[in-house]
């Protein structure tokens, strides 16, 4: 994705955009349709970082270093798992035939995932202005702390 700016109040702001692909699972508990049957989707992450001005090297953040940083943390914890709320009876399936998944403390919908995905990058310091979480093609969430 190409480097950008927009206008804001207080002058230019740069953006850059990150894409993530991984491959996933999930089941959503307390839910009344077809995501409450353990199914699975190729999701979509993009990482909006911001600054009001570029580092020595001309840059807001490195493509290189969010991939380092983001991507490595998604293909451990998160690719090609299963993605299950804590209390989910699958996981001591899982467990028990020590099968790949990830506990989550909510349901793993596109919301919380992608809000999953923002507090992690925030924790390494990144200049994150928002996630958007894409399950599906024409499916996305997005999480910022910006109103």
């Amino acid at each position: 994705m190409a480097r950008s700016w927009w206008w804001t109040e207080g002058g230019l702001l740069f953006k850059v955009l990150k894409e993530i692909h991984f491959c996933y699972g999930h089941r959503l508990l307390d839910y009344d349709g077809k995501c409450a049957h353990p199914h699975g989707h190729n999701g979509k992450v993009e990482i909006e970082l911001i600054s009001a001005s570029l580092d020595k090297r001309g840059m807001v953040f490195d493509f290189g270093d969010i991939k380092e940083i983001i991507q490595r943390w998604i293909d451990n914890e998160l690719d090609h798992k299963m993605i299950l709320r804590k209390d989910d009876p699958l996981i001591k399936n899982l467990k028990d035939l020590k099968e790949p998944y990830f506990e989550m403390t909510e349901n793993p919908t596109a919301e919380n995932l992608a809000k999953l995905i923002y507090t992690y990058a925030k924790s390494k310091k990144l200049p994150i202005s928002r996630v958007t979480f894409w399950e599906t093609p024409s499916s996305s969430a997005t999480y910022s702390e910006e109103n």
